[in-house]
């Protein structure tokens, strides 16, 4: 555990790279609820678009239910600018070397999610995607 403790230390540094890092090495754990937290927190970073851009690509990689979710959840929180750079990190992970093919998938799980919250979200996301030439 002691990766994710140092992850987790990272999330609330002043350091951008920090942070950004930590995104990108939490994004594995998304199904674990303290740390799911700390991603939302990542993807509305109010200090660095850098920070919700890495995070948001790591948690499209991933392509969990779990991890797609959390940024389904930013979405909605999210100003304009936020949701740009959200839209951004996602769009980098699809058109990435590897892709980023289970987000739809997630998508269309989240969709029927008992949390409205999360259904508009995830009608935000899967409108990117189909926007999205890969």
């Amino acid at each position: 555990m002691g990766g994710l403790e140092s992850a987790l230390a990272e999330a609330s540094s002043p350091w951008w790279r920090q942070r950004a890092r930590a995104g990108r090495d939490l994004g594995s754990f998304a199904d674990v609820p303290e740390v799911a937290e700390v991603l939302v927190g990542l993807l509305l970073d109010a200090e660095d678009t850098a920070v919700m851009r890495q995070t948001a690509e790591a948690l499209a990689r991933v392509g969990t239910a779990a991890a797609v979710r959390l940024i389904a959840l930013a979405v909605v929180e999210a100003d304009g600018s936020q949701a740009d750079w959200l839209q951004t990190g996602v769009h980098d992970a699809l058109v990435g070397p590897d892709g980023a093919p289970d987000v739809a998938a997630a998508c269309g799980k989240l969709a029927r999610d008992q949390e409205e919250t999360v259904r508009r979200g995830a009608a935000e996301i899967s409108a990117w995607i189909d926007g999205t030439s890969c």
